[in-house]
C-alpha cells in the first residue's frame, strides 16, 4: 500500500475525495456561492452557462414560494430574510451577466444571450416588440407597486407592533411563571421564541427593501439594454433602426422577464410569510377554515353566481358551475352545523367555568408591583438585568436570611402611574412608591451628602438618602469620587427588599406556618406532633413567629424555636413571655447576626435610672402589664436614644440597645416607632461566648 503523502508540517495531504467533502460543507458552500455571485458582476460567462444559472433562478424561486406556503408559522422559515437577500443578489448578478452578453453579441441573433432569454422574448413579443414592452411594463408594475410595496409595508408594521408588544408578552410569560402555570424551562422557551419573532420581523423589514431595489434595478437595466443595444447595433454594427429595435428589444424584454418572474414569485412568498402572523397551520387549512365554513356567505355567493348566469350575453357555463359548487358547499356546511355537538363539550362542567372568574376576582395578591408604561422595559432588559430575575434572587436571599419563602410577586402595568413611576402593594394596599429613570444611574454619597455631579437630584426611595440620577457616561467619574452607583432595576428591587422586611410579619400567614412545619426534617416532626396542638396551637406559634419577624429575627432555626415554646408554654399563655423565652434560646443567633466587623457585639447600655423608670411605669396584674410612662418622660427618652445612636452612626457603628429582660419588650415598642431598624436585646439574650464592646450609654 502506498504511503499517504504528507505536507511539510507533518499533516496528511488531503486527497481528492477529502477536498470534495470539505467543499460540500454547508458554510463553505454558502461562502463559495456568494463569491460566485460577486464574480457574475465582474467576469463574462458563456450563453450555455447563463441558461443553467437562469434555470436555477426560476426553480429556486418556486421552491421558496412553496416553502413559504407550507409553513405553519413564520418562525418555521426564520432564514427567509437571508434567502431573500441572497436570491436578490443572485438575480442582479444574472442581470448584469445577461446585459454583457446582449450588448457584446446581440448582433449575432436572438440566441446570442442563451436559449431561455430568446424563448421568453419570442413568447412575450407575439410578433411585435411593442406588445412585449407593454407586457413587461405591466409585470413590473404588478411586482413593484402591488406585491413588493404591500409586503414591505406589512413587514414594517409587523416589526413595529412586534417590538412594541414585547414588554407586554414578556409580562404575560413572567405572570404565568409566577402563578405556576408554566415551568422555568417553558418560560425560557417562550422568551426565546419571543426574541426570535422580534428578530425575524425586524430582519424582514430590512430585507424587503432589497426586493424593492431589485424591481427598480430591473427596470433601469432593461431600459439601458434597449437604448444601449440599439445604439451599438446602429452605430457599431451598421444595422438598420428597425432590425436593431427588433433584436435588442426582444433580447432586453426576454432578459427582463426571465429575472422579473422569479422576483415576483419571491415577492409573493414574502407576502405569504409576513401576512401569516397569528394564523395556525398551513395556508390551505387557514383558507378553508376561515373562508369556506360559513353557509350564509356561501349561499350568497351561489345566488350571485346564478343571477350573473341569467344576464343576457354572460357565459352560462362558468357562472352556473360556480353557483352549483357554492350552493353544494353551503348546503353541506349548514347540515354540519345542525348536527348535535359531540360528547366532549358535555364532559366540561359549565358551572366551574362560570365560578372560576369570581374566585379569581376575590383573590388578594400578597405582593404586587405596578409599573408605569415606560418601565415595562425593565422586565426584558437586554443587558441581562431583568427585574424578574432580580426579584427571584431576592426571594431566595430572604428565604435563606429569615427562614421562610416570601409569596410570589405579581408584576403588572398601571397607566395611571407616571411613565417612569412604580408602586409596591402589600395585600392590595400601598406600601411604597417611587420613580426611576431608564438609561440613567443613581449615584449616592456614602457620607450622606449631596452628589456633586450634573443630573437630577432626588431621594433614594428605600432609605430617603440624597441621590442624583446621572448619565451613564459619568459612571467612571462617579466611581472615581467614591459614590455608590445603582441601576434603575436595582433601585426598585432595593425598595422592594426594605418593604418586604418591614411587612414580613403580615406575609407569614397561617398557611405558611403549616407549610414550614411540614417541611421540617423528619427528626423534628416528632417534636411538632407532641407540641401542636396539645401544648401550643398553630395560631400561637404564628403570633410568636410574627413577633420575631417584626424585629427582623430569623425563624430559620424553627426546631430551636419549637424547643423554646415546649419549655415555656406549659407555664404561661402570654405571647410576650413566650417570645422572650424563645429569644433567649436564640442568643447565639442574635449575637452573631448583630456582631461588628471585629467580631464583637457593639452595645449601647441603658442607664440604671432609665431601667428603674421603665420598671416603675409597668402597670397591670401578672403578665398582662402595660407601659404607662408620662409623655414628657418618653420624649426625654426618645431624645436621649437619638443622640447616642446618631453619635454611634457618625463613628461608623451600628450597635444594639441592651436592656433588662423585664422591660425589653416595652423599650422595643417605643424604639420601633422612630428607629425601626434598631435592635433591642436583653441581658439574657447575650451568649456567654459573645464579646461585648460598649459604644455608649442612654
Amino acid at each position: 500500500m502506498a504511503d499517504a503523502p504528507f505536507m511539510k508540517d507533518g499533516m496528511a495531504r488531503p486527497t481528492g475525495r477529502d477536498a470534495l467533502g470539505w467543499l460540500m460543507r454547508g458554510e463553505v458552500g454558502l461562502a463559495a456561492g456568494v463569491i460566485g455571485i460577486m464574480l457574475l458582476l465582474i467576469l463574462p460567462i458563456p450563453a450555455f452557462l447563463l441558461d443553467v444559472l437562469l434555470a436555477m433562478s426560476l426553480v429556486s424561486s418556486v421552491l421558496i414560494l412553496m416553502t413559504a406556503v407550507m409553513m405553519k408559522r413564520p418562525l418555521d422559515f426564520a432564514i427567509f430574510p437571508t434567502v431573500l437577500l441572497v436570491s436578490t443578489l443572485y438575480r442582479l448578478g444574472l442581470n448584469i451577466a445577461s446585459t454583457r452578453l446582449i450588448l457584446s453579441s446581440g448582433d449575432s441573433g436572438h440566441n446570442s444571450a442563451g436559449a431561455i432569454i430568446a424563448a421568453f422574448g419570442e413568447l412575450m413579443m407575439s410578433g411585435s416588440f411593442v406588445i412585449g414592452l407593454i407586457i413587461f411594463a405591466i409585470l413590473l408594475v404588478v411586482n413593484f407597486v402591488v406585491i413588493t410595496k404591500g409586503a414591505t409595508r406589512i413587514a414594517e408594521v409587523s416589526a413595529r407592533f412586534t417590538l412594541d408588544s414585547m414588554p407586554g408578552k414578556q409580562m404575560a410569560i413572567d405572570a404565568d411563571l409566577s402563578a405556576g402555570l408554566i415551568t422555568e424551562d417553558q418560560a425560557k422557551t417562550r422568551r426565546k421564541e419571543l426574541e426570535q419573532e422580534s428578530t425575524f420581523f425586524g430582519a424582514m423589514d430590512g430585507a424587503s427593501k432589497f426586493v424593492r431595489g431589485d424591481a427598480i434595478a430591473g427596470l433601469i437595466i432593461t431600459f439601458i439594454n434597449i437604448i444601449g443595444g440599439m445604439l451599438i447595433g446602429v452605430i457599431q454594427h451598421g444595422m438598420s433602426a428597425g432590425d436593431a429595435a427588433n433584436t435588442y428589444i426582444q433580447l432586453s424584454v426576454g432578459d427582463g422577464l426571465v429575472t422579473q418572474i422569479p422576483a415576483i414569485i419571491v415577492s409573493v412568498a414574502a407576502g405569504f410569510l409576513v401576512t401569516k402572523a397569528g394564523v395556525e397551520g398551513s395556508a390551505d387549512k387557514a383558507f378553508v377554515a376561515q373562508m369556506a365554513t360559513n353557509p350564509v356567505a356561501l349561499g350568497v355567493v351561489a345566488a350571485t353566481s346564478g343571477l350573473m348566469a341569467l344576464i343576457p350575453g354572460m357565459p352560462i357555463i362558468p357562472f352556473a358551475a360556480l353557483a352549483a359548487g357554492s350552493g353544494y358547499l353551503a348546503w353541506k356546511t349548514g347540515r354540519q352545523r345542525l348536527q348535535p355537538p359531540p360528547a366532549e363539550p358535555v364532559e366540561v362542567a359549565p358551572s366551574a367555568d362560570v365560578e372560576e372568574p369570581i374566585a379569581t376576582a376575590l383573590t388578594i395578591d400578597d405582593v404586587k408591583i405596578e409599573l408605569g408604561y415606560s418601565l415595562l422595559a425593565l422586565i426584558n432588559d437586554l443587558e441581562g438585568r431583568r427585574l424578574t430575575d432580580q426579584i427571584r434572587a431576592l426571594r431566595r436571599s430572604l428565604a435563606q436570611e429569615y427562614g421562610f419563602v416570601m409569596p410570589s410577586v405579581r408584576i403588572l402595568d398601571n397607566m395611571r402611574l407616571p411613565n417612569q413611576g412604580y408602586s409596591i402593594r402589600i395585600k392590595e394596599m400601598d406600601a411604597g412608591s417611587g420613580e426611576v429613570r431608564l438609561g440613567m444611574l443613581m449615584a449616592m454619597d456614602p457620607s450622606g451628602r449631596q452628589v456633586e455631579l450634573p443630573g437630577e437630584h432626588t431621594r433614594e426611595p428605600a432609605f430617603g438618602l440624597p441621590a442624583t440620577w446621572i448619565d451613564e457616561s459619568l459612571r467612571e467619574e462617579a466611581t472615581f469620587r467614591g459614590y455608590t452607583i445603582v441601576d434603575p432595576s436595582t433601585v426598585l428591587t432595593t425598595h422592594l427588599t426594605e418593604i418586604l422586611k418591614e411587612n414580613m410579619a403580615e406575609l407569614l400567614s397561617y398557611t405558611e406556618v403549616q407549610k414550614l412545619m411540614k417541611e421540617l426534617p423528619s427528626e423534628a416532626q416528632k417534636l411538632v406532633d407532641e407540641l401542636i396542638p396539645s401544648v401550643v396551637t398553630v395560631t400561637t406559634l404564628q403570633r410568636v413567629l410574627q413577633t420575631l419577624l417584626r424585629e427582623r429575627v430569623s425563624i430559620r432555626d424553627l426546631p430551636a424555636i419549637l424547643e423554646g415554646l415546649a419549655e415555656a408554654a406549659p407555664h404561661t399563655s402570654s405571647v410576650t413571655t413566650l417570645v422572650e423565652h424563645v429569644r433567649t434560646r436564640l442568643a447565639r443567633q442574635l449575637c452573631w447576626s448583630n456582631r461588628g466587623e471585629d467580631g464583637a457585639l457593639p452595645i449601647v447600655t441603658l442607664s440604671p435610672d432609665w431601667e428603674q423608670a421603665f420598671a416603675d411605669s409597668l402597670i397591670g396584674p401578672g403578665e398582662d402589664k402595660q407601659l404607662a410612662m408620662a409623655p414628657s418622660q418618653l420624649q426625654d427618652f426618645i431624645r436621649a436614644v437619638r443622640d447616642v445612636f446618631e453619635r454611634a452612626a457618625m463613628a461608623g457603628e451600628n450597635p444594639v440597645l441592651l436592656t433588662g429582660p423585664q422591660i425589653r419588650p416595652y423599650v422595643r415598642s417605643i424604639i420601633e416607632r422612630f428607629r425601626g431598624q434598631t435592635v433591642v436585646m436583653s441581658q439574657n439574650e447575650v451568649h456567654p461566648k459573645a464579646r461585648l464592646r460598649t459604644v455608649g450609654t442612654v
